[in-house]
């Protein structure tokens, strides 16, 4: 495990968790999006079983959210000196299961600081309207724990999956968006601050044009199924590209809409006993986590084929570089242009001597004979076992121009 820091990131997942949790349901409670106790006696049953979906979802998000923050934050610390930060100084005999290791430590610990939402939801529950049930305080503070639970699963999961902490993070706004939506909604058509329906907005539940068999909200459905839709390729969009990481961002379509699912499952669990719009809501939650995933899966397969696309253009090839005159390697457009027959340039295609040249000597034309270096001796053999060519003997002989002039002929 990491030697430096790792106090902090466990107190920073348990307070983010616990603020996380404590704000939410502030924020529910404050808009009437979660209330116990309505005034209305005849939405007691269905504030109750609304209130319990909120809670469960909630302490399940705030787990997420505080393992994720804290990830995030030890990841973006500044190092000083330049030393590797407590994210990679691990020990030397570091395994590869000593990062589950730390991203099960992150979660528990989130996990610790979202149990502040049983007190929260057990309080206000005791006022609670609910048929057959004994003890709403009690019952409340059960599935806020469950939630937790839940959270801290699916936050081993976000920590270990980029694309999926986004995804739950993204829906988790997403639904907070549509709640105060559908809360205003119902201010403006005349029926005040009543409890919303979790990923449900219905707003026209009055029309029977908008009902197939008096229990499935088709606008809903659609609204509900789009956004997870959404959701899950813009999520994944990232991760995709990383061939590393495409498995993760394929299943992350499911983690936000997952959590949904769960939290109507465990607080619906008899759909004959609840009111037709939240059983609209309970049929439509598992599609959505299908439909996530088909979105993620959407953009892993576009990312994949544009992948093997830029493979199998390979390397760009540079073209030759013209010039005035002819290169004589065959098939070349200069030496075909020019009506010049094809040759091997010999020249450049003869390997190198593996021997340095010797201190003085130059390179000679070819067919001629290499000047000797200073002080070599003339009559040395050369490489070829051939005599070197002797000085001449006469410089005198030859013109003004530096020429030797024709047999016969010596200059005045």
């Amino acid at each position: 495990m990491a030697r430096r820091g790792w106090g902090g990131s466990i107190a920073i997942a348990v307070g983010v968790a616990a603020g996380a949790g404590a704000a939410q349901l502030g924020f529910g409670y404050g808009l009437g999006i979660i209330n116990w106790a309505p005034a209305d006696a005849t939405a007691g049953a269905t504030a109750w079983v609304a209130g319990l979906v909120w809670a469960t979802w909630i302490a399940a998000t705030s787990t997420v959210f505080g393992a994720v923050c804290a990830q995030r934050l030890r990841d973006s610390a500044p190092v000083p000196g330049g030393a590797p930060d407590d994210a990679t100084a691990v020990e030397p005999d570091a395994g590869p299961g000593d990062g589950l290791l730390r991203h099960v430590a992150l979660a528990v610990a989130a996990g610790v600081g979202a149990l502040v939402t049983v007190l929260l939801v057990a309080v206000p529950a005791r006022t609670a309207v609910a048929a057959d049930t004994g003890s709403p305080r009690n019952v409340a503070a059960t599935y806020a724990a469950v939630g937790v639970l839940v959270g801290v699963s699916t936050a081993v999961w976000a920590l270990r999956s980029r694309a999926a902490a986004n995804n739950v993070i993204a829906t988790v706004g997403w639904l907070w968006l549509l709640a105060v939506v559908a809360v205003l909604d119902g201010v403006l058509a005349g029926r005040g601050l009543t409890s919303a329906q979790l990923g449900i907005w219905q707003f026209s539940s009055d029309d029977g044009r908008f009902w197939i068999r008096d229990y499935f909200y088709w606008p809903g459905a659609l609204l509900s199924l789009g956004s997870a839709l959404v959701i899950g390729a813009l999520a994944a969009r990232g991760s995709a590209r990383q061939p590393d990481r495409r498995v993760g961002a394929v299943a992350s379509g499911a983690a936000g809409p997952l959590l949904v699912a769960i939290a109507y499952f465990l607080a619906v669990p008899r759909v004959t006993a609840i009111s037709p719009e939240q059983v609209s809501a309970h049929l439509i939650a598992p599609y959505a986590v299908i439909v996530g995933v088909g979105g993620s899966v959407l953009v892993a397969a576009l990312a994949q084929r544009a992948a093997r696309r830029a493979a199998g253009r390979g390397p760009v090839t540079v073209p030759r570089q013209r010039t005035g005159e002819p290169s004589g390697v065959p098939g070349d457009p200069v030496s075909e242009e020019h009506g010049t027959p094809a040759r091997a340039d010999t020249g450049a295609l003869r390997p190198t001597s593996d021997a340095p040249e010797r201190a003085g000597e130059s390179a000679a034309p070819t067919g001629e004979p290499a000047a000797p270096a200073s002080g070599a001796d003339p009559a040395a053999p050369t490489s070829d076992g051939q005599p070197a060519a002797s000085p001449d003997p006469d410089p005198e002989d030859r013109g003004p121009d530096g020429r030797r002039p024709r047999s016969g002929h010596r200059t005045r």
